[in-house]
């Protein structure tokens, strides 16, 4: 009698329950500060609180977009704006992760390696060094990388002497920041190898 009596209290509560896309977006001014602010100054306007400069949510889709759009930055440069794929595979620290439209939304930090990015039949990849992916409910993904270059553009005979000098490097090596910088080197120019060789 006990269970039947505890499932029916959860059953309810759990029904009622709202998603947080079913949440309205939040209020841009807090109330209650600005009334407690008018009671202390009344002449002066009350300060921006942090409420005030956050954005309203964005809404989630009721459908699952057919496309991707993909905001691809750099520091010095916006490789791809706002453009319209059908997949990116991303090279996160936990592993290759692949996006597509309607994907929960993520965080991730880039790992050295391969982003791809899926268009049709076309495949366009780019060799990025680190950064983070940012992927949001209403199907944007921002991927923010330190470095990138296309994948065609990359010479694997200056990648296998890179390799070879960071791993001399290493080797030799004798405080822990040249150890730190050489193993860096190592690591990212095993990436790029691996991704030259397939």
């Amino acid at each position: 009698m006990f269970r039947r009596a505890t499932t029916g209290i959860l059953a309810r509560t759990i029904r009622t329950r709202l998603f947080s896309t079913d949440l309205s977006a939040a209020q841009t001014i807090d109330s209650a500060f600005a009334e407690a602010w008018k009671k202390v100054a009344p002449n002066l306007d009350p300060p921006k609180t942090p409420l005030s400069f956050m954005q309203p949510r964005l809404p989630a889709p009721s459908a699952i977009p057919s496309k991707l759009t993909v905001n691809f930055v750099l520091p010095y440069a916006s490789e791809i704006s706002g453009k319209e794929v059908d997949m990116v595979i991303i090279p996160a620290s936990t592993g290759q992760m692949g996006v597509l439209p309607g994907h929960v939304s993520t965080i991730t930090e880039l790992k050295p390696g391969v982003l791809s990015v899926h268009e049709g039949n076309e495949v366009k990849k780019y060799f990025v060094s680190s950064g983070f992916a940012f992927i949001h409910a209403n199907s944007i993904a921002d991927i923010v990388a330190i470095e990138a270059a296309p994948l065609d553009q990359i010479d694997s005979s200056l990648v296998q002497k890179g390799l070879a000098d960071f791993t001399q490097k290493l080797s030799s090596a004798s405080t822990d920041s040249e150890k730190a910088e050489a193993q860096i080197g190592v690591d990212v120019h095993s990436a790029l190898n691996a991704a030259l060789t397939g």
